[in-house]
């Protein structure tokens, strides 16, 4: 079925990734760096997981988002490092026109799922602190499960249908993608036909996908700031400030490049920035959520030190 729509709406089989530099140079520096954040974020996200599940401890609402969050940062820059890494020292940068298509999928499934994860974790955050005593009841474990169960369900219907809209139209070159993977703006440009109709798609889609649960997010943090601030001591709403302006910071590193780069209009296209933004919202959050999230939390601290054997006298 794959190779019946190919033929019929593109004559290209291969895409080109321009990616970054040519100079080899700078290709072996970028190559370097990239290559350490890309271990480092498997590392520090992999830790997350693996503490989240031997200490029961962290057997809660918050730390299961968190452990599912970091399970999709480590595939999200997964989707995208390594074949960005591959092009930065073999000459041959090509990409098969199935395996573009795969890799589309595959990474807007896993930033949608982000997007509705931040979204369900700013409601874990809003019950926790606004409704204490409902909280084991509202957030339950079955609860739990059917959100991030729906957070999935999304993210494949809405990548899915980006994907299918992106790769039916007529491809016929140049097939040199000034990117470094297959996003559907940098993909879009390519083709041999009007876009206008995937334009008003794409930010119908950013609308529903980002923009809700961002709006949701922003409306979440506005009632859990009231009810900190009617909080009598200090050091009380230290800590669920702490906790909340730690969200905070990576919810606007997320989808602010998000944002740009799918709600805007097509004229304001620029490969060079779009690089940049893809790897701000890809590669730099994921890097940077276990140290926000997690590792300067006391739970995650403690945790850490008990799996080491190294348990802190009561």
């Amino acid at each position: 079925m794959q190779s019946l729509v190919r033929e019929n709406h593109t004559s290209v089989s291969e895409f080109i990734l321009l990616g970054f530099s040519s100079e080899s140079q700078v290709r072996i520096t970028l190559f370097s760096f990239f290559l350490l954040l890309y271990l480092i974020t498997l590392l520090g996200n992999g830790l997350i997981v693996t503490l989240i599940y031997l200490d029961s401890h962290l057997h809660t609402p918050m730390y299961f988002f968190l452990s599912v969050l970091s399970l999709v940062d480590m595939s999200y820059v997964t989707t995208t490092v390594p074949q960005m890494l591959v092009n930065m020292v073999c000459p041959k940068k090509t990409i098969s026109w199935g395996a573009c298509a795969a890799q589309m999928f595959i990474f807007l499934v896993l930033g949608i799922a982000e997007c509705v994860l931040y979204a369900i974790m700013a409601y874990d955050r809003y019950v926790a602190i606004c409704f204490p005593l409902h909280y084991p009841l509202l957030m339950s474990r079955p609860i739990c499960i059917k959100m991030v169960t729906g957070c999935w369900f999304i993210s494949i219907v809405g990548a899915l249908i980006y994907t299918v809209f992106t790769m039916h139209l007529p491809y016929c070159g140049p097939q040199r993608i000034n990117h470094f993977f297959c996003e559907v703006p940098a993909v879009l440009k390519l083709a041999c036909a009007d876009t206008s109709f995937n334009d008003r798609l794409d930010f119908i889609l950013g609308f529903i996908l980002l923009l809700v649960p961002f709006s949701l997010i922003l409306a979440s943090y506005v009632r859990i700031f009231a009810s900190i601030l009617r909080i009598h001591s200090s050091q009380g709403r230290l800590k669920p400030f702490s906790t909340c302006a730690s969200h905070i910071t990576v919810v606007i590193m997320f989808y602010g490049p998000a944002m740009i780069m799918y709600m805007r209009p097509s004229s304001w296209y620029d490969p060079e920035q779009d690089k940049k933004l893809a790897l701000f919202y890809n590669v730099v959050s994921a890097f940077l959520n276990p140290i926000i999230y997690s590792f300067r939390n006391k739970d995650v601290k403690r945790a850490f030190l008990n799996v080491l054997g190294n348990r802190p006298a009561q």
